[in-house]
């Protein structure tokens, strides 16, 4: 092998992210010494791998020749890597846990703090992100997902089925007329998390007589959604168990059926052996079973 597998990463990257600043950001290093990166793997193989368009970076053709392979040197380490941190019995080290923002910052502090209390040799990195991580690629030990997972390598427990349900500001009810049926929704706001549409098929499916006027507003950070709906700006779905612990808003529509959907706990299987991350699994699995709040009673 004649170059070095840090510049082929660089590649792999970059071709993944389509820009240099994407890839940099994704890899945590600066920008620059990603290019140097980049320019010196293509020096050292004598093919240009990229061609700069706009902003971004488009694949030459011996680019797209080579991607393949070294995304199975990739998907490669990414095995060993797995594979010797299943060998660790050691209680102490690091671990990282993925998980949307809203769960990131309402559902994983008390659990936290008590691991943290617990195994204080454990060091904690919460990745939070609506975006799935990829545990195949080490960009999480354990993830907090709301699907079951597909792959055949990853183990998954589910944790629970979860309500979630409207809510919104007395305030915002009172000016949109407190109503009291699905039908007086449809001149209501409601904050968007979904660009793909199937928030508003799920709610229309449930009753509700929505069009894209009724979401005037998007984001798919979920913990910005909340904090517009504590603000009034407009209507929100959330975890009843959270929503009904929030001082600031009302259910909407109390009688009205909740969405169902679950909490999966997803590690890689190959990490199954690792004893610090089972004890994490594990607490994860006990503390974020218990029920919380009135909704978790109260799922009708």
């Amino acid at each position: 092998m004649n170059f070095d597998w840090n510049r082929a990463r660089a590649f792999l990257v970059t071709a993944e992210e389509g820009s240099l600043s994407a890839a940099a950001r994704a890899l945590g290093m600066a920008q620059p010494t990603l290019g140097r990166q980049v320019d010196a793997l293509e020096e050292e193989l004598d093919v240009v791998l990229f061609e700069r368009v706009g902003r971004g970076l488009v694949l030459t053709p011996s680019g797209l020749d080579l991607l393949e392979h070294v995304r199975a040197m990739g998907d490669a380490a990414g095995r060993m890597s797995l594979a010797a941190a299943g060998q660790s019995q050691s209680i102490e080290g690091p671990i990282s846990i993925a998980a949307s923002e809203i769960h990131a910052a309402m559902l994983l502090p008390p659990v936290i703090a008590k691991l943290r209390a617990l195994h204080p040799g454990i060091t904690i990195e919460v990745v939070a992100s609506s975006r799935a991580s990829n545990l195949r690629r080490r960009e999480a030990d354990i993830a907090l997902r709301n699907f079951a997972p597909t792959e055949p390598d990853l183990i998954a427990r589910k944790v629970r089925d979860v309500p979630a349900r409207l809510y919104a500001t007395p305030d915002y009810l009172e000016r949109i007329g407190n109503p009291k049926l699905p039908y007086d929704l449809r001149h209501a706001e409601f904050i968007s998390i979904d660009g793909s549409g199937m928030f508003l098929k799920g709610l229309n499916a449930m009753g509700l007589n929505l069009t894209e006027a009724n979401f005037p507003i998007l984001t798919e950070n979920y913990l910005v959604m909340w904090e517009y709906v504590k603000r009034g700006i407009g209507i929100g779905v959330q975890d009843g168990n959270l929503g009904d612990a929030e001082p600031l808003v009302r259910r909407v529509l109390p009688d009205f059926k909740p969405l169902i959907f679950p909490i999966w706990l997803v590690a890689h299987r190959e990490l199954n052996t690792s004893r610090r991350v089972r004890v994490v699994f594990d607490m994860l699995a006990e503390e974020l079973s218990k029920p919380t709040g009135r909704s978790a009673v109260d799922e009708t």
